[in-house]
């Protein structure tokens, strides 16, 4: 006799993750009825096929692992929610002394305070003013740790005030809540309730009944470190949202990337903590400017958490990972949107709407030249992916974007690393692509991360009724040729300034629903896909014919040692 065959029932037992559940399935004709048991997997929720070695692949997936971190983490918010169901009453004119210490989070956050929180009523014993929810905060000093429950016991600390004698000299009123050197083993994170009018708020440092005023959308950046100083300027401006959290362990980069006023309302979380601003129910976007690497699993995580997502650089160096979070986005139903942010300058965006009036007759060639100034860093470099994947990138998109071809029949690429550190990176630091599209027109990119003085960005499309082109913009609007000195250093950031406005107003139509993403899910994919090409043909010295050649469909990064 044969062994005998395993049933659905068998693999539940074998492995915990999995269930069976039934399905009445009513048939079309007739109107009958048949139950259906199907294999599912409890964390991801997806019916699983009845194969042990399919079932093993899945439960080491990076998918699995992440959905069970997510599960495991809200039956923790679940259970922290039970205990806050029966609060005790609340004195709040006599402090916080009230509550119960247990359940205040071990995290380690900082708040600026540059001047006294306003208050709503001088006479109402100091209540903070619910114009601003983030102005006023309630700062706690470690006394001990419950070693069994892992959870900080606190007390109020009362030389860390609202007043100017209370506040740090650091950051002009940098203050830190919480503990510092964490006794909890690493990975493991608080998870903090949703947001409402108990204990809960004033645990997070919130004030009673505070809300953001209408129609102000909040946001929380993660790694404000860097240097996009375009980006973070646009936040400051946009009067339609306010800046609620940044999470950053490097706080020392702060002061450089936000104004003092901005730091004052903002509150700055460890990155280990970074589950107390996914549980804001005030905290509608999040702006995600960390490397391709790293932005992946907060992106997904930020979705799952009912945020809608910025992501500035790309998502991941991977098509299956990138894939991942738009098909995560589409369940979740929140925006994902990009920062291919060339495409938002209000000049290409002119020089778009002309080319699709058909103001240049049929399209020839498009030339590009971009050259950073200042260079990137060699940390940032590393962490991007290099050239191809943080400057080639954005100009092969906006060349596609301004064709409406997604991806050319030729690529061919030419490169050189005149810097010794980029050469031992097996990076290049001067790039020429060369594409041919099916419609017949040529595209000619030039990047590099040398330039003298002031950045160099123009662009030029050449059709058979004439020519359009975007010469370098300064603020002074002068040009020079051969003078020692630059009149005006233009910094890359400052040049595309305008584009980040456009693309940060773009991400908060999208949270409000009034628009789409801009950049979809395929678009991205193809840029990705081409950049992968240019690369690869730099790397061969050969032309890749992406009509006959097919590109590795899982990695889209070329491997660097």
């Amino acid at each position: 006799m044969g062994r005998k065959k395993k049933s659905l029932h068998d693999y539940a037992a074998e492995f915990c993750d999995l269930s069976v559940k039934r399905h009445i399935v009513e048939q079309k004709e007739g109107g009958e009825r048949d139950l259906v048991e199907i294999l599912y997997c409890k964390s991801c929720e997806i019916p699983m096929s009845a194969r042990r070695d399919r079932i093993l692949e899945h439960l080491a997936s990076a998918r699995h692992y992440r959905n069970k971190r997510l599960e495991k983490h809200t039956s923790a918010r679940l259970h922290a929610t039970s205990l806050l169901m029966s609060p005790p009453p609340v004195d709040f004119s006599s402090g916080i002394s009230g509550l119960d210490p247990s359940v205040l989070p071990q995290s380690s956050s900082f708040i600026f305070q540059s001047s006294p929180c306003p208050t709503s009523n001088s006479g109402s014993n100091n209540i903070p003013s619910a114009l601003n929810h983030h102005r006023s905060m309630v700062s706690f000093r470690p006394s001990g740790v419950n070693s069994s429950t892992n959870t900080v016991t606190v007390r109020h600390d009362p030389t860390t005030s609202n007043s100017p004698s209370g506040s740090s000299p650091l950051f002009n009123g940098l203050q830190v809540l919480g503990h510092s050197n964490s006794t909890r083993p690493s990975g493991q994170r608080h998870i903090i309730p949703e947001l409402s009018n108990n204990v809960s708020n004033a645990v997070v440092g919130r004030c009673a009944n505070s809300s953001l005023p209408r129609g102000v959308i909040g946001l929380a950046v993660f790694r404000a470190n860097t240097d996009n100083r375009a980006l973070f300027k646009s936040i400051e401006e946009e009067s339609g949202c306010q800046l609620l959290y940044i999470i950053e362990d490097c706080v020392q980069d702060l002061e450089r990337a936000f104004s003092a006023d901005v730091l004052a309302n903002t509150r700055v979380v460890r990155g280990q903590d970074t589950d107390i601003v996914l549980n804001d129910q005030w905290v509608s976007g999040i702006i995600i400017c960390c490397p391709p690497e790293e932005s992946s699993e907060l992106v997904l995580d930020a979705l799952r958490a009912g945020k809608g997502v910025f992501c500035e650089k790309l998502l991941s160096l991977d098509k299956q990972i990138a894939e991942s979070c738009f098909d995560e986005a589409t369940r979740c139903g929140k925006p994902l949107v990009c920062g291919l942010y060339k495409r938002f300058d209000p000049a290409v965006q002119f020089l778009y709407k002309k080319l699709r009036g058909k103001a240049l007759g049929r399209i020839h060639r498009i030339a590009t030249v971009s050259r950073s100034y200042p260079p990137p860093s060699l940390s940032f470099i590393k962490k991007t992916g290099g050239i191809f994947y943080d400057g080639v990138i954005h100009d092969l998109d906006t060349a596609c974007w301004l064709l409406g071809e997604n991806t050319p029949d030729t690529i061919f690429s030419l490169g050189h690393a005149f810097c010794q550190e980029i050469a031992a990176l097996k990076d290049a630091d001067t790039i020429t692509v060369s594409m041919k599209f099916a419609s017949g027109a040529i595209v000619t990119l030039d990047v590099s991360q040398h330039c003298t003085r002031s950045c160099d960005q123009r662009l030029e499309v050449h059709g058979s009724e004439g020519t359009l082109k975007i010469d370098n913009q300064n603020v002074l609007g002068i040009s020079e040729q051969g003078t020692s000195r630059a009149l005006c250093s233009h910094l890359h950031y400052d040049r595309y300034t305008d584009a980040y406005r456009e693309l940060l107003r773009h991400f908060l139509k999208t949270l409000k629903g009034k628009e789409h993403p801009f950049i979809t899910k395929e678009s991205f994919l193809w840029t990705i896909q081409v950049a992968a090409a240019a690369e690869q043909s730099w790397r061969n010295g050969s032309a890749v014919d992406l009509r006959n050649e097919a590109l590795d469909g899982m990695v889209i990064k070329t491997e660097v040692p």
